[in-house]
């Protein structure tokens, strides 16, 4: 059954259809967000009448035209009032009742070894092809594969499928070059600008990203590539929870930052408390039963240039306090997980083990904070999360063609096809040459959630729900200086028992 703001905004998409019209992804998207602050039937009203009103009327409704009607109208500040509960009011959490249902699938805390040596990264890179060749050979139409060796013996023109390593890649106006590798031998592959479709994969295509390309066999062993098969996770339907227990997924709190929305987030702690929200948006808080932090707790020291002028703490264990200071007025029954972000006080290459306790203690002295590293696995109710902080999200959206900061769902969704959460070493992202690859993705989730650009967006993809969690840090200098505009103190909330996601905008309350 639809909840009631799932029929509420059905209706409202009904009306702007019947009259003519169409909505955009942005005002789709917008309205979502505002579900719960506004009475959506008499702002569509409000909306009609403007567009009835205009000599050149448009084909869609814009976000623009949403909010100028909102404004004009003072829509949302008349509905301030819904988020003021009345003291006679009892707030009874169903959340409280439910025994938690945690566990750890994996985590590489206890498991990172690196030295650094030659030895390790001929071993990291061995282990990434091994793991990935394993479930790329779980696909029907990767089951022949051969090796490039098979393929270099082959006779000119026949075709063959391999599994390789993409070592280099050379764009040029007939098409594109690489330089593939396997566990014993190394050839040159192409991708002809003419083939359009094989020629758009391979532009997606990464350094050290292991795939199966269905080639034919050319002169002087030069192999034209056909076909490019990624690993990707497969279709299917995610699991769900028996029972209706939510989780807050939120991330990048910087605390310690000028910036850090220290009232924001205190309103969101609030409304986990019951004590603020109207009876829909307590009824909500009342089931949360999980908190996830996908890192950047605090803003840490010396992270960026001319960082220390932008703290408001400057000490990086006071941070860590402050940060335990407001995880601590969270419900008794919330259990909290938290992950490491590159701002968090641990290595900053992947894998990153947990945030250490000597610097953070006071978070472990809670006694429910449940302290993983990055990447980590967890079952909630027979949902899987796989947890990252999202690092490599910047080198996706700098090399894959069409990425935005604007979109980190759809950057998100190439690192599930990778079946690897930093397919190319050596880029922004640090990566750690572990003997043993822990960055494949190995465990298809059900929610992969991640945090870093500080822009709040979800989506589905083959049944995995993709949340990037945004942010509680308003626009740093740096960010303005690029062009990246952030949507902090928005906090997705997922049903365990749908996988619905409910965005509530704390910014508003």
């Amino acid at each position: 059954m639809m909840s009631e703001s799932e029929e509420s905004l059905k209706r409202a998409v009904s009306i702007i259809i019947e009259a003519g019209y169409q909505i955009d992804k942005e005002a789709f998207e917008f309205l979502k967000n505002i579900l719960f602050q506004v009475e959506l039937d008499s702002l569509i009203k409000c909306v009609l009448e403007k567009m009835r009103a205009l000599s050149d009327k448009p084909l869609f409704i814009t976000r623009e035209v949403i909010e100028e009607e909102i404004d004009k109208r003072g829509l949302l500040k008349n509905l301030k009032t819904t988020h003021e509960v009345s003291s006679k009011t009892s707030f009874k959490p169903y959340a409280k009742e439910v025994k938690s249902d945690l566990k750890i699938i994996s985590d590489p805390t206890n498991e990172i070894s690196a030295t650094g040596s030659l030895s390790d990264c001929i071993e990291y890179f061995r282990s990434r092809f091994k793991k990935i060749s394993r479930i790329l050979r779980n696909r029907v139409d990767v089951k022949d594969a051969g090796t490039i060796a098979d393929a270099l013996k082959a006779s000119e023109n026949s075709e063959i499928k391999i599994i390789c390593i993409i070592m280099d890649k050379r764009e040029t106006k007939r098409g594109i070059f690489f330089k593939i590798e396997d566990l014993e031998s190394q050839a040159t592959a192409f991708a002809p600008a003419e083939s359009r479709e094989v020629y758009v994969k391979a532009q997606r295509i990464l350094l050290d990203q292991v795939i199966c390309i269905s080639v034919v066999k050319g002169r002087e062993d030069l192999l034209i590539i056909k076909d490019i098969i990624l690993p990707d996770v497969p279709m299917r339907k995610p699991n769900r929870s028996p029972i209706p227990v939510h989780v807050a997924l939120l991330s990048d709190l910087h605390v310690g930052s000028k910036m850090f929305m220290k009232k924001v987030f205190g309103r969101f702690i609030t409304w986990l408390r019951g004590e603020i929200g109207n009876n829909q948006l307590r009824e909500i808080a009342g089931h949360v039963k999980y908190l996830i932090v996908a890192g950047d707790i605090v803003d840490g020291v010396g992270i960026y240039p001319q960082q220390y002028d932008e703290l408001e703490i400057k000490d990086i264990y006071k941070q860590y306090e402050a940060a335990a200071e407001f995880f601590r007025k969270i419900p008794e029954y919330v259990e909290i997980i938290i992950i490491p972000g590159n701002h968090d006080a641990t290595r900053r290459a992947l894998p990153q083990p947990a945030i250490p306790k000597d610097y953070a203690k006071p978070l472990y002295d809670l006694g429910r904070a449940h302290m993983l590293g990055d990447p980590s696995v967890i079952s909630l109710h027979n949902v899987i999360f796989l947890l990252s902080h999202g690092r490599s999200l910047d080198d996706i959206i700098a090399t894959v063609p069409n990425m935005s900061f604007q979109s980190p769902e759809e950057a998100m969704k190439v690192l599930l096809q990778c079946r690897h959460l930093a397919p190319t070493y050596g880029m922004r992202t640090l990566i750690a040459p572990e003997r043993i690859d822990h960055l494949v993705i190995e465990h298809i989730p059900d929610v992969f959630h991640a945090g870093h650009v500080h822009l709040m967006k979800y989506n589905a993809y083959r049944g995995v729900l993709i949340v990037n969690s945004g942010a509680f840090q308003e626009q740093t200098e740096y960010q303005r200086e690029m062009g990246h505009i952030p949507n902090p103190g928005i906090i997705p909330i997922v049903n365990l028992s749908t996988l619905d996601v409910t965005p509530i905008d704390f910014t508003s309350f």
